[in-house]
């Protein structure tokens, strides 16, 4: 399994050896199947002119920032989002930071400043939406004029639609997540969709139903739909472990904080304080509330055994999947 792509904390912190590169500008939220599709013609226009493959990304999301009283659900923070261009072949993302007074920059000096200056781009390529710089004046023209003064060729993507013929986009995702349809998410993704996050510890109550759960916080609780699913876990040094994951409020107790308790299947160690990962592999069934301890364990052991048979006959929906899930 390869490693994270480099994180550059901004374009003009970019190394020297990696000047020059062909750039793929956009937020990439998910790094979903479009977005591969961006990082296929990266990599083809990379190694035709023997470049470094760079991903200049900003952070926080630009909507985010714009909007902060509604910020957007993040599909891939940026540490995730690192590992997956990684396993693409991505040589290093740029996270610029993006705040109102990097937004005041006109077009011009988003393409002189940051990506001609700073990062010697020789080669950009862009979604055929792409707008940029204060007031989204700059468009795909003004940027292939202005690059092709500068010396920077300019690919431009179309969008890229799925079997129906629909566009794929983050937020078809998000609505996919947020209806528990972890499948078609995960059609869309082109792999499981994955979290990250450090074991903690929670009221462990699983410990005496004879579940005993590794217990994460969701950074954002709107935007998966509280249930049971068939869940993989990658710990640190890379060995896999399938469960069955609750998301929720624990309604048969304390209906408190949403937490995310995965019971491991034939595992017997202390997962706390470790960082690890999460795939999702399908939804088993809604959060519920029980009159007893006894009719919630023999639900869970229901779970159980739905979430072993699902997992039993899982297989890769891609190289990438098959790198984060497998």
């Amino acid at each position: 399994m390869s490693g994270p792509a480099s994180r550059v904390p901004g374009a003009g912190s970019l190394p020297p050896e990696l000047r020059g590169g062909v750039v793929a500008i956009g937020n990439f939220d998910g790094v979903h199947r479009g977005h591969q599709a961006v990082i296929e013609t990266l990599s083809t226009l990379a190694d035709r002119e023997g470049a470094p493959r760079l991903v200049l990304t900003f952070e926080p999301h630009p909507r985010t920032v714009f909007r902060p009283q509604h910020p957007v659900q993040r599909l891939t923070p940026a540490p995730l989002k690192a590992r997956l261009f990684g396993h693409l072949g991505v040589d290093a993302v740029v996270e610029q930071r993006f705040d109102m007074d990097f937004a005041a920059h006109p077009a011009e000096a988003f393409v002189a400043d940051t990506l001609h200056r700073d990062l010697g781009a020789r080669h950009l390529v862009v979604g055929y939406d792409f707008r940029f710089g204060a007031r989204r004046q700059g468009d795909v023209d003004f940027l292939r004029a202005r690059g092709a003064e500068l010396g920077m060729a300019v690919t431009c993507i179309a969008p890229f639609v799925d079997e129906g013929a629909n566009t794929v986009s983050s937020s078809r995702i998000r609505e996919d997540l947020m209806n528990a349809d972890v499948a078609a998410a995960a059609a869309l993704l082109g792999y499981r969709w994955t979290i990250e996050g450090t074991i903690g510890h929670g009221a462990k109550l699983g410990r005496t139903l004879g579940y005993p759960t590794a217990n994460m916080v969701l950074p954002d609780d709107g935007l998966l739909a509280h249930g049971i699913y068939a869940v993989r876990l990658r710990r640190a040094d890379g060995t896999l472990h399938d469960g069955v994951a609750s998301y929720g409020r624990r309604p048969t107790f304390d209906n408190g904080a949403a937490l995310f308790e995965t019971f491991l299947f034939d595992f017997a160690g202390d997962l706390y304080g470790e960082a690890v990962s999460v795939s999702l592999f399908g939804f088993i069934r809604g959060e519920e509330r029980f009159d007893s301890v006894e009719a919630l364990v023999r639900r869970m052991d229901l779970d159980s055994a739905e979430a072993r048979a699902l997992l039993a006959g899982a297989r890769p929906l891609s190289p990438l999947d098959a790198a984060v899930a497998f």
